[in-house]
Order: structure tokens, then C-alpha cells, then sequence
């Protein structure tokens, strides 16, 4: 018995012309099509800057680039503090070269806060990833923390994106969210700042499935952008199955439609006019 594997191929008739298949380079027409793919591929775990204050929602990453090292907003849960950890702090392996800041994204759990937007308003809440899930908060005198339980007008922050794409945090007191250096050289948060500088401004990532959440909420509420176009012809002519190929139209006065559509029972008004057109009354 013979070992050879049969080789499955697909069938063939006497004549039939063979085609060969074509591999598309990068500089061919349509590249612009695939590109489009692409980007409607891409893998929506991936960390990306938003473009308006509503994409900021969901797992969200708070960078700020401090001077010498950048650093990013994180929590320790054992203690229960909000932490400024500084990126750079681990040596590189070789020497080489960090990272750039916007190339980064989160290594570790204490560095992603769940931002959640409050319905009806521009405002956001921030939530540890981490722990028991506590708010970051920030009171009259500027404190900012992350121990409340339950979220209120202190929990509520305002996003305001910046023309360069860097995003400040506006508080309930009208104050924004900064970097302070303190005695020794350590830096925490502050929200006492009346205007929007170097320690005000922050580098926010997202994740891209979040990003296209909030793009499609939008289209939903701008809704369609014509209005619906009255064709009795066309549908009497898509749906109409009597009359023996001739297209029958009704004679009533089509101010009836424009009233219907206004209505929103467009729809009902076209199949009520097409019924009365059937010249068999047991239809």
C-alpha cells in the first residue's frame, strides 16, 4: 500500500482557464482602501490619545513629562495614597534608550484609573483600578486623595483638551489638577491652580474600542442628516405585486404624506395609500 499522502486540489473541467493570482504591493492602487482596513482592524486594546473630552472614558492612562524623568499618576493600594511614579526608574538593559513618553502605555494595574462620565454633564469620575475601587476626590483647600467610597461634587472632574492634545482637569471649585514639588524634592498632586501651565498639563491615553464607543454615540445623536425623501413611485414599484406589470400610483393629494412624515408615520401612510390601489377586494 502505497504512503503517499493525496494531495487535495480543487476540481477542474476540460477547458477552464487558470488564474493567476496576483499579489497586491504596497505602492498599487487602492492602498488607500487597505489602509482604511487597517485602521478599522486595529486591535481595540490598543492605547491611543483622545480627540475630544467625550472619548475619555473606560481604562484610562494619566502621564505628566516631568523634568528630568516623566512620571505617571498611579495608586498604591496598601497605603491607600496616590503615588507620582517616576517611568524612568528602571534601568534599561544595553543602555538604551527609553521610550518616548506618547509610546508608552501601562505596565501595571496601580497605573490605570477607570474613568466613568456623568450622565448629562461634561464631567468625569476617576476610580482606582485597583483596591476597593476608591474615587480620586479633591477638596476646598486643594488636597486631592483617592479614599472615597461614594462619588460626589468633589469626585467630578472636568476634561478640557489642549490645542497641542494634552488634556487639563478642571475640579467642582474651578480649580485645575497640577504636580507640586514638595520639601525633598517629591512631587504630588495639588488642585488649587487657577491657570493652565507646564504642571497643568497631562498626557491621557485610552483604549482604542472606548475611542470608537464614544464615536458612535455621537452619530446616534446627531441621527440622520437628510430628511426622508416621499418616493411613493419607487416603493409602489419595489413592493407592488398586482396589476400585471403596470405601475399603479394613487391620485390622492401628497400633502397626506408630508403631513404623515412629519408625524413619523410615514411608512403606515404609504401602505394605506397602496391598499386602497388592489382592484381585488378579498386581498
Amino acid at each position: 500500500m502505497s504512503t503517499e499522502k493525496v494531495r487535495s486540489t480543487k476540481l477542474k473541467f476540460k477547458g477552464d482557464k487558470t488564474k493567476k493570482k496576483r499579489k497586491r504591493e504596497e505602492g498599487d492602487v487602492g492602498g488607500s482602501g487597505s489602509s482604511k482596513r487597517k485602521a478599522e482592524d486595529e486591535d481595540p486594546d490598543t492605547w491611543v490619545l483622545p480627540d475630544n473630552p467625550n472619548e475619555i472614558r473606560g481604562p484610562t492612562f494619566i502621564t505628566h513629562p516631568s523634568d528630568p524623568s516623566p512620571v505617571c499618576v498611579t495608586f498604591n493600594s496598601t497605603t491607600t495614597r496616590i503615588v507620582l511614579q517616576v517611568l524612568d526608574k528602571e534601568k534599561l538593559e544595553d543602555d538604551a534608550e527609553p521610550p518616548k513618553l506618547l509610546d508608552r502605555t501601562p505596565t501595571d494595574v496601580s497605573q490605570v484609573w477607570v474613568t466613568t462620565r456623568v450622565a448629562g454633564s461634561p464631567t468625569v469620575n476617576f476610580r482606582t483600578g485597583t483596591g476597593e475601587g476608591k474615587f480620586l476626590s479633591c477638596d476646598t483647600h486643594g488636597l486631592v486623595s483617592a479614599d472615597r467610597d461614594a462619588r460626589g461634587p468633589q469626585e467630578e472632574w472636568t476634561p478640557v483638551i489642549l490645542p497641542d492634545g494634552m488634556v487639563a482637569f478642571m475640579n467642582v471649585y474651578e480649580k485645575y489638577l497640577s504636580i507640586d514639588e514638595v520639601a525633598g524634592g517629591a512631587l504630588q498632586l495639588r488642585g488649587d491652580s487657577d491657570e493652565v501651565g507646564f504642571r497643568e498639563r497631562f498626557w491621557v491615553k485610552i483604549q482604542n474600542k472606548y475611542k470608537r464607543e464614544a464615536n458612535e454615540e455621537e452619530k446616534k445623536k446627531e441621527g440622520p442628516t437628510n430628511p426622508t425623501t416621499i418616493d411613493e413611485t419607487g416603493t409602489n414599484q419595489l413592493y407592488q405585486t398586482w396589476g400585471a406589470g403596470r405601475l399603479v400610483t394613487s391620485k390622492a393629494d401628497k400633502k397626506e404624506l408630508k403631513l404623515a412624515r412629519k408625524e413619523g408615520r410615514l411608512a403606515e401612510a404609504l401602505l394605506d395609500r397602496r391598499a386602497k390601489l388592489k382592484s381585488d377586494r378579498f386581498c
